[in-house]
């Protein structure tokens, strides 16, 4: 609960250092889209994921965000009215039956993890899918620092309460090392994986289509798993060939692009 508060809350001060002046451009009307974008895409999967690794290494769990872009066109062709060609149906497939093999080697490698949080992951990846497809229909004239912004000056207030009720404040932060080494590495956490990622993303969401963007999910299990054996992760030789369908499976989704 304290990370996924925290990664909120140093996110937001950073966007806001960056890109405060950004919210004079949101209209009034866009401000649900935001909200909704800003739970979706940033505050639920937060903690999903904190909870989530908890019981399966780093590298299982960025293997299961890789559903999203196949979960990005369901969503978008049932609910969004998304149109979607032949090569980024193909791509989503093959992509997938990548990330399959990788999730089946990695519970045969690593037998003793608890593959049921896996599904909190799975709902994470079908969080982001509700927020890039919201970013393409309803938010196409905002610019990428102000939807940012704006998803984080909403959160703020729910991160601090959760903040409040996980006892960080009883916490000795100020004489635990320990407490100061986790700091440092949620605020890399929260400026590179939240703030300036997001950022990015949803640049790269207004510019092509949301299968399109969600696809560079693929290539996040390829260094996720690399930082795992760093971490002492268990890895095998068949996980790299799956990457390597993984990576094939995003140039036939986004070959035309």
């Amino acid at each position: 609960m304290q990370l996924g508060a925290l990664r909120t809350l140093f996110a937001a001060l950073f966007l806001f250092l960056i890109g405060f002046k950004s919210l004079k451009t949101i209209q009034a009307s866009d401000w649900k889209w935001i909200a909704v974008s800003a739970f979706a895409g940033s505050f639920i999967p937060a903690f999903l994921f904190a909870f989530a690794e908890t019981e399966i290494d780093s590298g299982i769990a960025s293997i299961l965000n890789s559903t999203t872009p196949l979960v990005t066109l369901i969503l978008g062709v049932l609910i969004f009215s998304v149109r979607f060609n032949k090569n980024q149906f193909i791509g989503v497939i093959v992509g997938l039956v990548g990330c399959l093999a990788l999730i089946l080697e990695g519970a045969s490698i690593n037998p003793d993890q608890n593959y049921w949080y896996a599904l909190l992951v799975l709902c994470a990846s079908c969080c982001y899918a509700v927020n890039v497809n919201i970013i393409k229909r309803y938010m196409q004239h905002i610019s990428p620092m102000a939807i940012a912004n704006g998803n984080f000056i909403i959160l703020v207030i729910p991160a601090l309460i959760v903040l409040g009720f996980s006892d960080f404040f009883k916490t000795e932060i100020i004489t635990d090392p320990k407490i100061h080494t986790s700091l440092m590495y949620v605020s890399v956490l929260a400026v590179v994986g939240t703030g300036i990622a997001k950022v990015l993303f949803n640049k790269l969401v207004q510019m092509s289509t949301p299968v399109f963007a969600s696809s560079v999910t693929y290539t996040i299990p390829i260094v996720a798993l690399l930082w795992g054996v760093m971490d002492n992760e268990r890895f095998s030789f068949y996980q790299v060939l799956a990457s390597g369908v993984i990576v094939f499976g995003v140039y036939l989704a986004n070959r035309n692009k």
